[in-house]
């Protein structure tokens, strides 16, 4: 969104392609930024009020990049587009979608609970439509919507479309998904409830999430009162992703402070190999070392059994002090590293990537530029830094 939004404010034509329903990616689906805690819709309303007055930009959601022919300044880019089934002629209020009883999983909370076959995305959704699930629509409600739909809203002969675009440059955006917690089966993540990654736990703790912003154990809904986050779950292990992500910890320190600003009495022990803040945010770190009710704990956690009441019982030796703590909580956040989008869906065009996935100091074609998490693990803002340089040198090519 940064690069599109560059790019067309200097006067060039931009084409954005998203693959979901919606804008935003990764980042609309957490609660807050660290450092300044203050909810991602505020930088994402700026980008989105630009995207709407800027005729220079076309917007494709629910679109993937097919095939990519030609060189710089020339590039010819195939696209397919799913059919959403709305068509943003009329609007849709809940009382359309009270009287429909298919559902499908809330992929946006992710996993968390449903939504029925008919959605609006979350409340910040751009562009501000609905999408039907056709898949998850039963026959019944198919027949429900012809009657209570205003006419018009719903097409169902909606098909894929197949365009091409001829372009001169393409900036990589691709973002990322969070490492399969599923793979570490010694940290009972799919079997335990009570044990979440650390993307489920932003899901919670927003306003507009499964819970509405009460955090809660999965298994009974009650408010955790003894919480530990398990730091590098399958990073930095040769098993898993070798890697260090750069923001997990960052991620930990400012979702204990969610649960501080729930319950001063929530007990929080965060298990680290290190902890890595970025820049100039040692502060985030030190601000909670001040905090009686939270403990650091040098130690990875080498296994998570469930005990009595659904609590979780963990295998883990303090390296410091060189004994086993108490380590029984009523809640565990695993602490999931960055895995490029890129490493399961290369773009159809050779590009050099490193043998993670990720386009790491550039594609090595003339007129493709890198930015963000396609290019290395990073946050948010080194992202948009990353965008404005891409837009740059993509318009450099333009020029040439």
């Amino acid at each position: 969104m940064t690069a599109a939004v560059e790019a067309a404010e200097v006067g060039y034509s931009v084409v954005l392609i998203e693959r979901e329903a919606f804008l935003g990616g990764r980042v609309i689906r957490s609660y807050k930024y660290f450092p300044k805690m203050c909810p991602p819709s505020c930088g994402f309303e700026i980008n989105i009020g630009r995207i709407r007055k800027n005729p220079r930009i076309t917007v494709h959601t629910l679109a993937t990049v097919e095939e990519i022919t030609g060189s710089t300044g020339d590039f010819r880019v195939r696209i397919r587009k799913r059919p959403r089934y709305v068509t943003g002629k009329h609007s849709l209020d809940e009382t359309v979608l009270e009287q429909l009883t298919s559902e499908r999983p809330d992929d946006f909370n992710m996993g968390v609970g449903t939504t029925r076959a008919l959605y609006y995305p979350h409340d910040a959704a751009w562009p501000p439509w609905h999408v039907l699930d056709r898949e998850g629509l039963s026959d019944e409600d198919m027949l429900t919507l012809t009657e209570v739909a205003p006419a018009g809203a719903i097409d169902m002969s909606m098909t894929e479309e197949d365009f091409a675009l001829d372009v001169s440059a393409i900036i990589v955006a691709t973002g990322w998904r969070p490492f399969d917690a599923a793979n570490l089966e010694n940290l009972a993540c799919g079997t335990a409830p009570n044990v979440i990654t650390n993307l489920m736990m932003e899901r919670l703790a927003a306003p507009g999430g499964p819970t509405g912003g009460t955090i809660t154990r999965p298994s009974d809904g009650e408010a955790p009162k003894n919480v530990a986050f398990v730091q590098c779950a399958g990073s930095r292990d040769e098993n898993h992703l070798p890697y260090c992500s750069g923001i997990c910890c960052m991620a930990s320190l400012k979702q204990a402070r969610y649960l501080r600003e729930q319950d001063e009495e929530t007990r929080i022990t965060v298990f680290y190999i290190d902890i890595r803040t970025i820049g100039r945010l040692e502060s985030f770190y030190h601000d909670l070392l001040e905090d009686e009710n939270i403990s650091f704990v040098k130690g990875k956690v080498a296994g998570i059994t469930e005990g009595e009441g659904d609590n979780l019982l963990l295998e883990v030796e303090d390296t410091i002090a060189g004994e086993k703590p108490e380590a029984e909580f009523d809640l565990v956040v695993l602490a999931t590293g960055i895995v490029p989008n890129t490493a399961d869906l290369p773009l159809p065009i050779e590009l050099e990537y490193d043998e993670f996935g990720f386009l790491d100091g550039g594609t090595g074609v003339d007129g493709v530029y890198a930015a963000g998490c396609a290019r290395h693990p990073c946050d948010v803002s080194t992202t948009t830094k990353e965008a404005t340089a891409a837009a740059l040198k993509a318009i450099q090519d333009l020029n040439r």
